[in-house]
């Protein structure tokens, strides 16, 4: 055979998985249908040196050792976030009382349910507690912003089990993007001899007792077969579930199982803007109250959290709408979308005209829409029980799953948990 192993997708699990593979002398193939490696990971210079835009990921969760031990030997630090935040309120922006730590509380609860739920429903039970009431809202907030899920379909275990676990807790930022990591991984791929894919759609793979065989489309247009003793397949939830035509077909189809979990899996719906101005203009406005702000939240707004770079000060904003919020500007336009998030910035402050005047550029990427992704990232159904650990189970010693919706520890949606998948994915390989 041409290969010993091929591996799907070169976002942060397939990466680390060629990488494991080609280190142990295996002939491997890493197949990406992007002209880019990283998934949904993707760093966007801007012009300034010290704040680069994330379009994807951004964030470190929990203690992710496998992200921090990468960043260390590409040489890279981490830095803190800044814990300031604010909340706009009828009196104006005024200091956020309600933190994640203690919304989260009200998720303990759910860990003893008899039957799974929505995160909806749990939540109405509050709504005459006039003291965990505040909390419920935080809570709900927290769950369609920060994990893009919907209430109304998200299973409130799964929440619980993954907030609960402290993985999904953000702490920190790679000092410089992430884009160091990724091209680390990358180096170290082709260092060991995998050969990369680039520009390269897969488009069905037939896989049995004597190997997988895998019909990839090239930007050409070309149409050719790979064949190795295995795969490991990377891809997104929204892709592999996905019927269209830029679809991927299994031959045989994936067990019963499997189809199950990925339709008991949703990928969340994120929207986020990177807002980079002239200067840092809400430092100094207000006789400078901002000046150590890290977020900013609106339940108001079309994007109801902003963040900056703060403790490093940059003039880049991050505007950033998930779940339902997302959904609703999922069909505007690049520069309809810009608009608003920098009229919803500008109007935090009762400065519009300002933030306008200051404004020098903006990058964002429809993850909703691309084909590659098709949704930000993965958060569990009511009743989807284990179905990450199902869509993580390898079939028949010969397909591997990977990525970060077969994470099954908490770190569901994170970097760390497409990266420790990918190694383990790569350690049941070798060991099959």
């Amino acid at each position: 055979m041409e290969f010993d192993a091929i591996v799907i997708g070169a976002g942060a699990a397939g990466l680390m998985a060629a990488r494991e593979l080609a280190a142990r002398s295996l002939r491997v193939a890493l197949v990406e249908a992007r002209d880019r490696v990283g998934g949904r990971v993707w760093t966007q210079p801007t012009s300034l040196a010290a704040a680069p835009a994330e379009l994807g990921a951004e964030f470190i969760h929990g203690p992710a050792v496998e992200t921090k031990t990468l960043l260390r030997g590409a040489g890279m630090t981490t830095i803190e976030l800044g814990d300031e935040s604010w909340t706009q309120t009828p009196r104006g922006l005024e200091p956020s009382e309600t933190d994640f730590i203690a919304a989260a509380s009200l998720f303990e609860e759910a860990q003893r349910l008899a039957d799974d739920e929505s995160v909806d429903d749990f939540l109405k039970r509050f709504a005459t507690d006039e003291t965990k009431r505040p909390l419920a809202a935080a809570a709900r907030a927290f769950v369609e912003g920060f994990d893009a899920a919907d209430p109304a379909i998200a299973s409130v275990r799964g929440i619980a089990d993954e907030w609960q676990s402290g993985a999904d807790a953000t702490s920190a930022r790679p000092c410089g993007g992430y884009q160091p990591l990724v091209e680390s991984l990358f180096n170290a791929c082709t260092a060991a001899g995998a050969r990369i894919f680039l520009s390269t759609i897969v488009r069905h793979i037939a896989w049995g007792p004597n190997g997988v065989a895998i019909d990839v489309q090239s930007a050409a247009q070309t149409v050719r077969t790979l064949r190795a003793r295995n795969a490991i397949v990377t891809l997104p939830v929204g892709v592999l579930r996905s019927t269209d035509a830029a679809g991927v077909t299994f031959e045989p189809r994936l067990p019963q199982s499997k189809r199950d979990a990925l339709e008991r899996i949703e990928m969340g719906h994120v929207v986020k803007v990177a807002l980079e101005f002239r200067s840092a203009f809400w430092e100094r406005i207000h006789g400078g109250r901002y000046g150590e702000a890290a977020f900013f939240r609106s339940e108001t707004s079309a994007f109801p959290a902003y963040w900056t770079q703060f403790p490093l000060r940059t003039e880049l904003v991050l505007a950033w709408a998930g779940g339902p919020k997302a959904t609703a500007l999922m069909h505007e336009g690049r520069d309809a979308l810009i608009k608003r998030a920098l009229n919803g910035f500008g109007e935090l402050f009762g400065e519009p005209e300002l933030a306008r005047s200051e404004f020098k550029t903006a990058y964002t990427h429809d993850w909703n829409g691309d084909p590659f992704s098709r949704g930000a990232y993965s958060y569990l159904t009511v009743g989807a029980a284990d179905a990450r650990r199902v869509l993580g189970v390898p079939i028949e010693e010969t397909l591997f799953f990977a990525g970060e919706a077969t994470s099954t520890d908490g770190q569901g949606g994170t970097v760390n948990g497409a990266l420790q998948t990918g190694q383990r994915a790569a350690a049941e390989l070798l060991d099959a």
